[in-house]
Parts: C-alpha cells; structure tokens; sequence
C-alpha cells in the first residue's frame, strides 16, 4: 500500500476556508428591500431596506440627502431622523449635519404590523442566540480537517469542541444570556399582540428549543470526535459539512419567511391571505414591491463552500490512492507459484 499523506494544498483550502467563514460571520449575508410609491427614492434611497446576517436583522438604510426637499419634509421622528438633542428641527432650519440614518428597521415593523405580520425580532431566535457558537463549531471542523495527522487531528477537535462548549455553557447559563434573550424577546413579540400569557409561553418554548439545539450541537461534537478516531475517511464529513452552509443559511431564511407569511394575525389595519413572501428576487405584496437578494457576506459563504468542495474533493482522491493496491508481476499469482504445465500448485500438490 502506498503512503500518501495529506498533501498541504489540502490544508491551505482549509484554513483559507476557515478565514473568509469568519469574515462572514460578521458580515451581512442577505438584504430585502421594500418600495412603494409613499417611500419615495429621495426621502429613501433605499426603499425600507434590512440586512439579514448570522447575528440577527439589522438596518440596511443609508441617510437620504440632506439637500432634497421631500427629505427635509420627511425629518420626523417615527422615520427615525435625530439630532443630537432630540429634538426635531424647526421647518426653517438648515440641513442638519448630525442627522443619523433612516430607521428601517422600525418602518419595516410599522409595515409588517399594518397587515398582521409578527415584529421581525420574533423570526429565528434561536438561530439568531446560537449563530456564534454554531460558526465556532464548524470552525473547529474547518481547523480540525486542516490537520494532516490523524492524532493531532483528535486532539484538535477534543480541544476546540471543548472550548467552544465551555463558551456557549458559559454564556447562556452562567452569564444568564439565554434568560436576558428570553425577555427581550417576550418585549419584541408584545409590541403589538396583547397576550402576556401566550407571548411567556413563546418563550418557554424559546427556552426549550434552545437547550435542545445545546444538546444536539454537544452530542455533535462527541460524534465528530469519535468518528475521526474509528474512521480514517471520517475527516471527508469534517470538510463536506461546513461547505453546505449557504444551502444551511438559505432554508433557514425560507422557512421563517414561510413563518411570517403564514402566520398573519387579525390586528392588521389590512387583511391579506397566507402568502409566501419572495426569498430571491422580486416580488408584489398590496403595494409594495419587495426585493430579496444576496449580500456580500453569502458571495463569502460560496467561496468558502466552493474552496472546502475542492479540498474535500482532493483529500478524497489522496485517500483512495492510499488504499489502492500496487499491480501485480507479470510472475505473480494470487493462488501460489506458477508451474511450466498448468495452473500453479497447491499446499496439497497437483491432482491425479
């Protein structure tokens, strides 16, 4: 049997993985839009615009220019114009140079409560509490795989997956983030939907759901380590995994969507049926036109994908050139020697 170890490129696209994962991490990784003939493109630049990302939503609104008339009009405080004060400036004033970006966000809920829709900070929580700890994990796979010798790989995954479970215990239970997560989220799910009784057991189940999903990423962790020691093609599952998370990413973000838009409760000024929202591309809800595209941070998560396929893709072929057999000699019999007069001879010599 040949001896091919792991070669470094298979290692370099590991750890250049690894890198532009934590890049993405931190970065926003899908936008949506909303416009509509009451947003005008000189007051919102942008439409009503949010970013999606592994910590959560947040606003994806720049400032509208100072000089344009309809955005002087529209400096009021439920678009989420300031100034320093607090105060609002008087019709007169001259453009203000302190003035922060739109608050998206907030119009975004304003529009999602007109027709019934949940506040976005009940979408995903607890996607949005653990996405730290789920990107630590498959770091540690990423780092794991990137190790050419099978027992410093084993040592790698115990001490990184020991780290990383220490972290998330730590932070949600010692440090009491699961409880503080929880009553935020019981405040974001009460802005509209009067129902103190329902919106605390949305929680427990938030609480719930939580240390189950704790659990899993545990035994997950116990598995990755045993399977590296019992199997040697085990570390291919090390690379494979992580490189499906914008396939991860992309269901996750449909099926909240999916939540959202059929999940619609009878507050809303207007009333829609159950509806699919757009998860990519554009789309027509009442009057507004929505958009639902990718951000930078999932070009990232594709390079690091399509860079773990190939070192998987290479490892995999180092491996089955490991367990091919060298060919055999033109002289050379699986059953014994070869005699001059026939086939070879046994233990038991040639029969009669």
């Amino acid at each position: 049997m040949s001896s091919t170890r792991q070669s470094p490129l298979v290692s370099a696209l590991s750890l250049g993985a690894l890198a532009v994962l934590l890049v993405a991490a931190s970065s926003p990784v899908w936008w949506v839009s909303l416009t509509a003939p009451n947003y005008p493109p000189e007051a919102f630049p942008d439409g009503i615009r949010i970013h999606f990302s592994f910590n959560g939503v947040s606003n994806g609104c720049t400032t509208a220019p100072q000089t344009s008339r309809v955005a002087q009009e529209t400096i009021q405080e439920d678009l989420g114009w300031r100034t320093e004060g607090g105060e609002a400036p008087k019709e007169d004033a001259a453009p203000q140079k302190d003035l922060v970006q739109l608050d998206c966000m907030h119009e975004m809920n304003t529009i999602n409560h007109y027709v019934g829709m949940h506040p976005m900070g009940v979408g995903a929580p607890v996607e949005r509490l653990l996405g730290k700890f789920i990107i630590a994990f498959f770091g540690v796979m990423l780092l794991g795989f990137a190790v050419p010798w099978a027992r410093a790989r084993t040592w790698t995954l115990g001490a990184g997956f020991a780290a990383v479970a220490g972290w998330m215990l730590l932070d949600l239970y010692a440090l009491g983030h699961l409880s503080a997560f929880a009553t935020e989220f019981v405040g974001e799910a009460g802005q509209y939907f009067r129902d103190p009784a329902r919106i605390e057991a949305w929680a427990s189940n938030v609480r719930l759901a939580t240390g189950v999903m704790v659990a899993v990423l545990l035994g997950a962790m116990v598995f990755m380590i045993v399977g590296s020691v019992k199997w040697p093609r085990f570390q291919l599952v090390l690379g494979l995994v992580p490189a499906g998370l914008p396939l991860f990413f992309v269901g996750s973000f449909a099926a909240w969507l999916w939540f959202f838009g059929h999940n619609l409760h009878p507050w809303g000024a207007f009333t829609l049926k159950p509806f699919m929202p757009t998860v990519f591309g554009d789309g027509k809800v009442a009057q507004f036109t929505t958009h639902s595209y990718p951000h930078y941070g999932f070009g990232l998560l594709l390079l690091a994908s399509v860079m773990m396929i190939a070192a998987v893709a290479r490892r995999r072929w180092e491996l089955h050139d490991e367990a091919g057999e060298k060919p055999l000699s033109p002289t050379a019999h699986p059953q014994g020697p070869t005699t001059p007069l026939g086939p070879p001879a046994t233990a038991a010599g040639p029969k009669a």
